[in-house]
């Protein structure tokens, strides 16, 4: 489970909206309890770093800056509790890609944007087999 504010999911919406028709990225800040529920105290956009021509269907993120996120949400008495990112025309489902590349615990929301509108959006958790994702149940306040 993860709990985020409405703010959050609009800052998120918002990246995705200002990125499309290329993928956008970003951090989930926050804590983890001993049940894995997660709670979203900060997003953080990351620059999408893929080349030009895999922009639409693939995000990078330089791992100098996911370090350097990381060293700063720790300062901050947060941790990295998952991902944000944007699928351009198309579904707010994990790929193939996206399951190959997850790790285990986080949270992966995924936002649909079509003609430069999120118009969906999932969160999604990694079962510890790394076969599949499950939609992850989500609280907004």
């Amino acid at each position: 489970m993860i709990a985020l504010t409405n703010g959050h999911l609009e800052a998120i919406k918002a990246h995705a909206e200002a990125d499309y028709p290329h993928e956008c990225g970003g951090l989930l800040l926050g804590q983890l309890d001993a049940e894995n529920n997660k709670s979203v105290v900060e997003t953080l956009p990351m620059e999408n770093t893929a080349a030009e021509e895999t922009r639409h269907d693939r995000v990078l993120i330089d791992p100098c800056a996911l370090m350097k996120a990381d060293r700063a949400a720790r300062k901050k008495g947060l941790d990295v509790i998952g991902y944000y990112h944007s699928h351009p025309d198309d579904e707010a489902v994990p790929s193939q890609f996206d399951l190959d590349h997850a790790l285990p615990v986080w949270s992966y929301i995924i936002v649909s944007v079509i003609d430069k509108k999120a118009v969906d959006w999932n969160s999604w958790e990694m079962e510890n087999d790394r076969s599949k994702f499950n939609l992850e149940a989500v609280t907004i306040s």
